[in-house]
């Protein structure tokens, strides 16, 4: 016979029993509802973290502009604080999906250091994400359905009620008289979900009436093959998560040729692990993308648009730009001292180091053509000296040159990548950092 609810919950909870805070998704359904009565009451006779309730308003049907106030009712009945969040919900193919990132958005935003969010999906939601993902041609990753657990911003968000049912859940509001909301568009077959609750399951279960339990055990066994999955891809990044010959260059980057030596099943595992917290992971058909890059000729440097940016592919090694690597201006920028260092729009900082020549400067982009002056070596084609350097292409474009008049006067050393032009001054160029949203 399994524990009574209250004592799973916590056995549940353990692991975040000293979290500064806990904050309760709260819509006002069944599920939530419960999980905030279950938690209250709690409260009462165990010594938990700070509760408090987080109600998000997605404005999408004119019935929930009523619910806030009924969520109020009840907190204010069980001592628990309430944060209502409205959000907006862009517009898009899928209306499920982008109401679901604008409230773990939310959640986003309130979650601290060390603090977690506890949702109240359930085994039933768990059997029906497998279902639904299985239809939509997922791999393991996307079988295993919903974790019990993962990071959120600082802290993490948790499902403490996985493993129980919609009975259970129905069962004990019974028992304490609570009431919820029953959500209209719960009922609207057009919706994915909807379709395979009200449709799908109950025919599943009437054939077979274990068939949510057993479902929601297979997405654990999956989430354990993924659990592996990711050692594997660990031990695999471990070798080719080498550092550059670009140091001052923060742009996730990997070598190629551990990848290589992989199978291709494998090398697919690693890129997924490293690329998740990147971007949008593409479908199966778009991995043969992947192998045109890695096959290119070595001089070609390939690249592969993904979802949230773009896997350059620069000699032996592969690069992560993210798609606001884009936002930046080549127009020419003044430079007037002693502003020092120079913020470059979407481009970092430029900065002088020593005594900066006088009269008025000018920070300019390659059009082709320019020539440098290098200490023992006489006058230089740019374009040559970037290329004995090794320098990744995508970053040509984007290094400033300082110009006075019309005589390039120098460019960033670049961790001593060539000489600087002049013993009384360098130039010290800090590109966009992932700090400034390059991830």
């Amino acid at each position: 016979m399994k524990p009574a609810l209250p004592a799973r919950l916590l056995q549940t909870l353990a692991p975040w029993r000293n979290a500064p805070a806990w904050h309760i998704a709260f819509s006002g359904g069944l599920d939530s509802t419960v999980l905030l009565h279950l938690l209250a009451t709690l409260a009462k006779s165990e010594t938990l973290p700070p509760l408090n309730a987080i109600h998000v308003h997605h404005g999408l049907q004119a019935v929930a502009d009523a619910w806030p106030i009924h969520c109020q009712s009840v907190c204010d009945s069980l001592g628990v604080p309430l944060r209502v969040m409205r959000v907006q919900v862009q517009s898009g193919a899928s209306l499920e999906r982008a109401a679901r990132e604008a409230r773990y958005q939310a959640f986003t935003e309130v979650t601290g250091v060390g603090e977690v969010v506890l949702t109240g999906q359930h085994r039933d939601d768990q059997a029906e994400t497998l279902l639904f993902r299985l239809l939509r041609g997922a791999g393991v990753r996307g079988l295993a359905a919903m974790p019990a657990h993962r990071p959120l911003a600082g802290g993490y968000l948790a499902r403490p009620l996985l493993d129980v049912s919609r009975a259970e859940l129905e069962a004990y509001a019974s028992d304490h008289q609570l009431k919820w909301i029953d959500d209209p568009s719960n009922a609207d077959p057009r919706f994915s979900r909807n379709y395979l609750r009200h449709r799908v399951i109950p025919t599943l279960t009437e054939r077979w009436p274990q068939a949510v339990s057993n479902l929601a055990r297979t997405a654990e066994h999956l989430s354990e093959a993924q659990a592996l999955l990711g050692e594997l891809a660990c031990m695999d990044l471990h070798a080719a998560d080498q550092p550059s010959a670009f140091p001052w260059l923060v742009l996730p980057s990997l070598d190629l040729g551990p990848l290589r030596e992989l199978s291709d099943a494998r090398q697919r595992n690693a890129l997924r692990h490293w690329l998740t917290p990147l971007t949008r992971l593409p479908d199966s058909d778009h991995w043969a993308s992947w192998f045109s890059l890695r096959d290119a000729k070595a001089d070609a440097q390939p690249l592969w648009r993904l979802a949230d940016g773009e896997l350059h592919r620069c000699g032996e090694r592969i690069w992560w730009l993210p798609s606001t690597w884009s936002d930046f201006s080549d127009a020419s920028v003044s430079w007037s001292l002693p502003q020092n260092p120079l913020v470059l729009p979407g481009n970092g900082r430029l900065e002088f180091i020593g005594k900066a020549p006088d009269g008025p400067l000018e920070v300019r982009y390659r059009r082709g053509g320019e020539m440098l002056e290098v200490p023992g070596r006489g006058r230089r084609d740019l374009k040559r000296l970037l290329n004995e350097s090794g320098l990744p292409g995508f970053v040509r474009g984007r290094l400033p040159l300082l110009y006075q008049g019309e005589q390039l006067l120098g460019v960033p050393s670049l961790a001593g990548l060539w000489p600087v032009a002049s013993d009384s001054w360098q130039l010290h160029w800090m590109p966009q950092t992932c700090d400034q949203g390059l991830s």
